[in-house]
């Protein structure tokens, strides 16, 4: 899912290695990309929604079926990054994009990333315009995906005593 400024020119220029100078915003899009990661072969299903606040049931109905997350804003824009906000437990990176706009820019690599560090996300920033860290954008998404799958995976094959520990974790028993 890719979610506030300009997402629709990532996913484009990822999935159709197009770029438009302008767009018409949509509530939501969904694209399918093949990609290698590993060694293997994988399909994306890329969501583009909005990122609009007038439609809350939608963003929490994507947030529950996502299994990561793109958070885009422009480093033209200061407002588009304070409009984001973060999502926990599932991989997420927060992207810059219009890096090829510098002169314009509204908002520091630095400030992003420390906002990134705050919301224990992966940071990188990109130009759809100029193809830059696009393609390297969706595959660290992917990794991050599969690093979360395996470790979870890991977490799921433990020693039935291990399971009771856990499962006595925070309750209280009284004899």
């Amino acid at each position: 899912m890719v979610k506030q400024s300009f997402p629709s020119s990532l996913v484009l220029r990822f999935v159709k290695g197009t770029f438009r100078e302008s767009y018409i915003p949509t509530v939501e899009d969904t694209y399918r990309q093949v990609i290698s990661c590993d060694k293997s072969i994988c399909t994306l299903q890329i969501t583009d929604t909005t990122g609009s606040h007038q439609f809350p049931a939608m963003q929490r109905l994507s947030i529950s079926k996502g299994h990561a997350f793109i958070l885009v804003y422009s480093i033209t824009s200061r407002q588009s990054l304070e409009e984001l906000k973060p999502i926990y437990d599932i991989p997420i990176m927060l992207v810059g994009n219009k890096c090829d706009e510098s002169p314009n820019r509204e908002v520091e690599s630095s400030e992003a990333e420390v906002l990134a560090r705050k919301w224990k996300c992966a940071f990188m920033e990109t130009s759809a315009k100029l193809n830059l860290n696009v393609k390297e954008l969706f595959q660290e998404l992917l990794n991050l995906e599969k690093r979360r799958t395996v470790s979870l995976q890991i977490d799921g094959k433990k020693s039935k005593q291990q399971k009771r520990k856990e499962k006595l974790k925070g309750k209280c028993v009284v004899m």
